[in-house]
C-alpha cells in the first residue's frame, strides 16, 4: 500500500512538473498571470497594489511585494497587506517564483491539492495568520525543493495528510495555532532535515511523543505546547544535539524528566510546565553550559533543586507550582553566574540564604507562594542590578533592609502578606524606575514618604492591610502615571486633597477602612477612566458629588459606612453599576427612580431618612395632611396665577401647535427596518412610567404601539454638548443600520433632533443575560441547555461582525448586560455605542483611552489601545466562565487581586485536569459550576467542553485565542455529539 502510494505521488509529481514547465514564460505572460491573480482571487479594498500595470517600465519587477532576479520573478511577498480573497494559486503558474509570503492578511477558503499543486517549484510558502479552513492539502513528493512551510494562525482541521511524511528538503513546518485534530505524525520523524518543528496548540487527541524523534538531529526548535500530549517524554530526546529550544509545556506528559536530557549541550530553553512529570529532577544539568531559562511548573514533582541545575549561568530558573520541599541551597548564594530565581508556589521551607544576592548579579527572584520564614536578605541587590523582588504569600517576618531604599535598578516590588514590621526605608518609596509598590498585609507602620512624588513612573501603589498613618500626602498628586491606588485597611486620617482629581490615568481608587473626613472631591470630570471608587468605612460628610455619575466607565461605586447627607443624586442613574452601596449614611429623600427596586435594597439600608413607595424595608414617602394658612393663601395665589396663565396658553395654542409641527419637521428621521408605526408613535409615549432602564448614555424605555406590537427605546440627551455621546450614537447608527443578523439586535429606526438622539429597537421580552443571572425573577434560573444555547448564539452573532462584515466590526463591550434575551431566551447583541470598524481611516481619535467593562477588558487592550478581534474574544470568554460558574467576573469570593478567569485558573491548579483520582477532578469541576442549574453528569461533560474554550479564548496571549469562526464550530461540534448521544 505505501509502495503504490509513493507511485502515486511520483507519477503525480512528473506530469505537474512537466505541465508547469512547459508553461509560456514570456514577460508578457508573467504579467497577464500575475494580474488575473490579482483581480480574480484577491480583493485590494486598500489599493495597496494599485501599482500593478502593465504600463509601469520595468513591469513586474516594479511593483510592490515583487522581487526579480536578472527580470525574472522569484519572490512575492504580500505580507500584512490587507488583502481578501482566496488562495491566489495563479501566482504558482510563474516557475521561476522561488518565495510566496501572505502572511497576516484576510484570506479565506478551502485550498485544494489541485491548486496547491500548481506551486511544486517553490521554496518557501508562508500563509499564517489568515482564515483558511477545512483539510489541509496534499504535500507529496514532487515538492523537492521546498524547505520551509508555514500555516500556522489559520482554521485549518483534520488530520495532517500524510503526504507531508515525503517533504525530504523540508527544514521549517509550523502549523501552530490551528483546529487540527488527528493524533501526533509519526510520520513527521522522516524529515530528517527539519530544523524547526512548531505544532503547538491544536486540539489533537491524546497521542505520546514518538520515541523516533530522536531521528531529527538537526532539530534547533522543537515548540509541541498545548497538543493533548501523554506518555513520557523519550529518552531518544537526548539524540537531538543540535537543539536550542525545547517547549512540551501545557501537555499530559507524565514519568520522569529523563536523564538524556544531560546531552542537550546546546539547549538554551527548556519549557515542561503544566504537566504531570514526577519524581526528582535528573543530576545531568551540569553539562548544560548554554541552558538560559528553564521552566517545570504546575507538574508534580518532588525532592531537592539539583545543584547541578543551580550551578548554571541561567537567565531564568521556575520551578513554581510543584510539590517540591525542603529549603532553598546554599549553593545559590554562591553562583556568580545567577540572573533570575523562580521558586513561586511550591512547598519550600526555612528561609533565603543570608549572601543571595552578594556574589550574583541577581536581576529577578520570586519565591512567591512557599513557607518560607526568616528574614529578608540584605545583599538581594548588592550588585544594583535587582529589578523584580517578589516574595509573596510566604511568613518572612522583621524589617525591609534599609539597602533595599539604595536599590536604584528596582521597579517592581510586590511582597505583600507576609509578617513584615516597622518602616519601609526612604529610599524606597522614592526610587526613580519604581512601577509597581505593593506591600499589602504585613504589619508595616509609619506614613507615606513626602519623597514619593520622585517615583514618577509609579502606576500602581498597593499599601492596604498595613498600619501606615497620616494624611493622603498631596505629592502623591504627582504621580501623574498611576493607574491603582489601594490604602485601604489602615489609619489614614485628614481630608483627601483637591489635587487627587487632577490623576487622569486612576483606573481603581480604594480607601476604604480609615478614617478620613470632609467631603468627597467633585471636581472628577478628570477621571476619566476610573472603573472602581471604594471610600466606604470612613467619615467622609457632606453630600454625594452628582458629577460622580458622568463618570461613564465607573462600575464599582461604594460609599457605604460614612456620614454622608443630603439626597441621592438623579445623575448617578446614568452609571452602568455592577456594584453599588450607599448604605450606613445619613441620606434622605425620596429614593430615584431607577435605584428603587429589590437588588438595590442592601446597597440602601442604614439611612433613615431615606423613603420609597415600593420598597417595603424603607418606610413610605406620605403626604402632608395639614396645611398652614401661610401655605393655603400660597397655595390659592398660585391656582389665580395658573388660571391666569391658562387663558393666555388657550389664546396662544394655534401659534404653540405651529410650533410644535415646525419642530416636527425639524427631526431627521431615518428607517432601517420595515416597520408599522412613524416617529410620532414613539416619542409620545417617552415618559418616566415607560423607563425599564437608565445608564450613561440615556434612558431605555418600553413603548407598546397602537399596533400591539412592543418596542425599546434609547433617548440620549446633551449631544449637543457632548461630543463622546454624539460618537455614541454615530457608531451605533453606522454599525447596527447596516448588519442584519439573526443574533444581532434590530434598529428599526433613529430620530435625530437639536439636542437629543433617539434610537428604536425591537423589544426584547427578558431583558439582558446579565438580568437574568444576576438580578433574575425568584424561581428563574437558567438550565445549562439554555445558557448553552445563548453561548452559540452570542457567538454566532460576534463571528458574523469578525468575519462576514467588510470591513470587520469590534463591539468593545461584549458582557452579559449587552446580550438581551427574547421571549424564547434566544440571545442578540446590543449596545454598539463603543464599536468600531477595523481599518477604517480617520479612526484613531476613538482609541485615545481604554472602552469597555471592568473584568471583560482585554488584558492587551489597557496597555496597547488596539482595537482587534482578539479583545472581543477575550471578553466572549469571561461569558463563558459567568455562564458557568453564575458569578460576576469580579465576584468578591475570589479574593484580593482575583478576578473569574485567575479564580478558575486556580481551581484547576488545585484540582488539576489530567489527575488520575477522577473523583477529585470532578470535586474541582463542581466548584466552578453553578449549583443552581443541576446539571446531569452527562451536562457536566459538556460544560467541561464549553469550560476549555472559554480558558482559551481568555489565554493573555491574543495569538493564542481562537477566532470567532473557530468558536461557533467548536460549540456547534458539542451540540452535535451531543446530538448523536441522544440518538445512539
Amino acid at each position: 500500500m505505501a509502495c503504490s502510494n509513493l507511485s502515486f505521488f511520483l507519477i503525480l509529481s512528473l506530469v505537474l512538473t512537466f505541465s508547469t514547465h512547459t508553461m509560456s514564460c514570456s514577460p508578457t505572460d508573467i504579467i497577464n498571470v500575475l494580474l488575473k491573480a490579482k483581480n480574480h482571487q484577491l480583493i485590494d479594498s486598500e489599493n495597496r497594489l494599485s501599482g500593478w500595470a502593465n504600463t509601469t517600465r520595468y513591469a513586474p519587477c516594479d511593483w510592490t511585494g515583487i522581487t526579480c532576479n536578472s527580470s525574472r520573478v522569484i519572490s512575492i511577498d504580500l505580507s500584512s497587506s490587507n488583502v481578501n480573497g482566496s488562495f491566489p494559486h495563479e501566482f504558482c503558474k510563474v516557475h521561476t517564483l522561488q518565495h510566496l509570503n501572505l502572511f497576516d492578511n484576510n484570506l479565506n477558503g478551502t485550498i485544494s491539492t489541485h491548486s496547491i499543486s500548481l506551486c511544486s517549484h517553490l521554496r518557501t510558502l508562508n500563509l499564517s495568520s489568515n482564515y483558511f479552513f477545512g483539510n489541509l492539502p496534499d504535500f507529496g513528493a514532487h515538492f523537492t525543493n521546498l524547505t520551509s512551510l508555514d500555516l500556522s494562525s489559520n482554521d485549518f482541521s483534520g488530520h495532517i495528510p500524510k503526504s507531508f511524511g515525503f517533504l525530504q528538503g523540508l527544514q521549517v513546518l509550523c502549523l501552530v495555532n490551528n483546529m487540527l485534530n488527528g493524533t501526533f505524525p509519526e510520520f513527521l520523524t522522516n524529515l530528517t532535515e527539519l530544523s524547526r518543528l512548531e505544532l503547538a496548540y491544536n486540539p489533537f487527541q491524546p497521542s505520546p511523543l514518538p520515541c523516533t524523534i530522536g531521528k531529527l538531529t538537526k532539530l534547533e526548535t522543537v515548540f509541541l505546547s498545548s497538543l493533548n500530549l501523554n506518555g513520557v517524554i523519550p529518552e531518544c530526546i537526548g539524540n537531538l544535539s543540535a537543539l536550542k529550544n525545547l517547549d512540551l509545556s501545557n501537555n499530559s506528559i507524565s514519568g520522569k524528566v529523563p536523564s538524556s536530557i544531560g546531552n542537550l549541550a546546546n539547549i538554551e530553553q527548556v519549557e515542561l510546565y503544566h504537566n504531570q512529570l514526577s519524581g526528582e529532577l535528573p543530576n545531568t544539568f551540569s553539562n548544560l553550559k548554554s541552558l538560559l531559562r528553564f521552566d517545570a511548573s504546575e507538574n508534580k514533582l518532588v525532592g531537592r533543586i539539583p545543584k547541578s541545575l543551580a550551578a548554571l549561568p541561567l537567565e531564568s530558573f521556575a520551578l513554581n507550582d510543584n510539590f517540591i520541599r525542603g529549603s532553598i541551597p546554599q549553593v545559590l548564594s554562591s553562583n556568580p553566574n545567577l540572573y533570575q530565581l523562580k521558586l513561586f508556589n511550591n512547598n519550600l521551607t526555612g528561609g533565603l540564604p543570608l549572601n543571595l544576592g552578594k556574589h550574583s548579579g541577581l536581576v529577578d527572584i520570586d519565591v512567591s507562594g512557599n513557607n518560607l520564614g526568616g528574614t529578608l536578605p540584605p545583599y538581594l541587590c548588592y550588585r544594583k542590578k535587582l529589578q523584580r523582588l517578589v516574595t509573596f504569600y510566604n511568613k518572612i517576618s522583621g524589617t525591609i533592609p534599609e539597602l533595599y531604599g539604595e536599590c536604584t535598578s528596582l521597579n517592581y516590588i510586590r511582597i505583600f502578606n507576609n509578617n513584615l514590621s516597622g518602616k519601609l526605608p526612604v529610599g524606597l518609596w522614592n526610587l526613580p524606575g519604581l512601577e509597581f509598590l505593593e506591600n499589602r498585609n504585613n504589619r508595616l507602620e509609619g506614613s507615606i514618604h513626602p519623597s514619593i512624588s520622585n517615583a514618577r513612573g509609579l502606576t500602581r501603589l498597593l499599601v492596604s492591610g498595613n498600619n501606615f498613618s497620616g494624611g493622603f500626602i498631596s505629592e502623591i498628586c504627582n504621580l501623574k502615571e498611576l493607574v491603582v491606588i489601594d490604602m485601604s485597611f489602615n489609619r489614614f486620617s485628614g481630608q483627601l486633597p483637591l489635587c487627587i482629581t487632577t490623576l487622569k490615568n486612576l483606573e481603581k481608587l480604594d480607601l476604604q477602612g480609615n478614617m478620613f473626613t470632609g467631603a468627597i472631591p467633585n471636581t472628577v470630570s478628570s477621571w476619566r477612566v476610573l472603573t472602581d471608587l471604594n471610600l466606604s468605612n470612613n467619615k467622609f460628610t457632606g453630600e454625594i458629588p452628582s458629577e460622580l455619575g458622568d463618570l461613564q466607565v465607573l462600575t464599582y461605586l461604594d460609599l457605604s459606612r460614612n456620614l454622608l447627607s443630603g439626597e441621592i443624586p438623579v445623575n448617578l442613574l446614568k452609571l452602568k453599576l455592577d456594584a453599588f452601596n450607599i448604605s450606613f449614611n445619613a441620606l434622605e429623600g425620596i429614593v430615584p427612580v431607577g435605584f428603587d427596586n429589590e437588588w438595590f435594597m442592601s446597597s440602601l439600608i442604614g439611612n433613615p431618612g431615606l423613603c420609597s413607595p415600593d420598597l417595603k424595608l424603607l418606610p413610605p414617602c406620605s403626604k402632608r395632611k395639614t396645611f398652614s394658612l401661610c401655605k393655603v393663601m400660597l397655595f390659592s395665589v398660585v391656582t389665580l396665577l395658573f388660571l391666569g396663565l391658562l387663558i393666555c396658553l388657550l389664546i396662544k395654542t394655534q401659534r404653540l401647535l405651529s410650533f410644535h409641527e415646525n419642530m416636527r419637521r425639524s427631526f431627521k428621521i431615518t428607517t432601517f427596518q420595515h416597520i408599522g408605526f412613524n416617529e410620532e408613535d414613539v416619542l409620545s409615549e417617552l415618559i418616566d412610567e415607560n423607563i425599564i432602564g437608565s445608564g450613561g448614555s440615556g434612558k431605555v424605555y418600553r413603548v407598546k404601539l397602537e399596533t400591539g406590537h412592543t418596542v425599546a427605546v434609547k433617548k440620549l440627551f446633551g449631544v449637543d454638548e457632548n461630543a463622546e455621546m454624539e460618537q455614541m450614537f454615530q457608531s451605533e447608527v453606522e454599525t447596527l443600520g447596516n448588519i442584519r443578523h439573526v443574533n444581532i439586535v434590530k434598529l428599526l429606526l433613529t430620530c435625530n433632533g437639536e439636542d437629543f438622539r433617539v434610537l428604536v429597537y425591537e423589544y426584547m421580552a427578558n431583558g439582558s443575560l446579565g438580568d437574568v443571572l444576576h438580578r433574575g425573577k425568584v424561581g428563574e434560573v437558567l438550565d445549562w441547555p439554555k445558557r448553552y444555547e445563548i453561548a452559540e448564539g452570542a457567538a454566532q452573532g460576534l463571528a458574523y461582525l469578525h468575519h462576514d462584515c467588510v470591513p470587520a466590526i469590534v463591539h468593545r463591550d461584549v458582557k452579559p448586560n449587552n446580550i438581551l434575551l427574547d421571549e424564547e431566551y434566544k440571545p442578540k447583541l446590543a449596545d454598539f455605542g463603543l464599536a468600531k470598524m477595523l481599518n477604517k481611516k480617520g479612526d484613531r481619535e476613538c482609541m485615545s483611552r481604554v472602552a469597555g467593562s471592568y473584568g471583560y477588558i482585554a488584558p492587551e487592550y489597557a496597555y496597547t489601545l488596539q482595537v482587534k478581534e482578539k479583545s472581543d474574544v477575550y471578553s466572549f470568554g469571561v461569558v463563558l466562565l459567568e455562564l458557568i460558574s453564575g458569578k460576576r467576573p469580579n465576584d468578591p469570593s475570589f479574593g484580593d487581586n482575583q478576578d473569574i478567569v485567575k479564580w478558575v485558573r486556580a481551581v484547576f491548579s488545585s484540582y488539576y485536569r489530567g489527575s488520575t483520582d477522577t473523583g477529585n477532578y470532578w470535586e474541582g469541576l463542581a466548584q466552578l459550576v453553578d449549583p443552581s442549574m443541576g446539571v446531569s453528569i452527562s451536562e457536566y461533560e459538556e460544560i467541561e467542553k464549553v469550560l476549555d474554550i472559554a480558558l482559551v479564548c481568555t489565554s493573555p496571549f491574543p495569538d493564542n485565542r481562537p477566532s470567532m469562526r473557530n468558536v461557533v464550530e467548536l460549540l456547534k461540534g458539542l451540540k452535535l455529539a451531543r446530538s448523536s448521544h441522544a440518538e445512539s
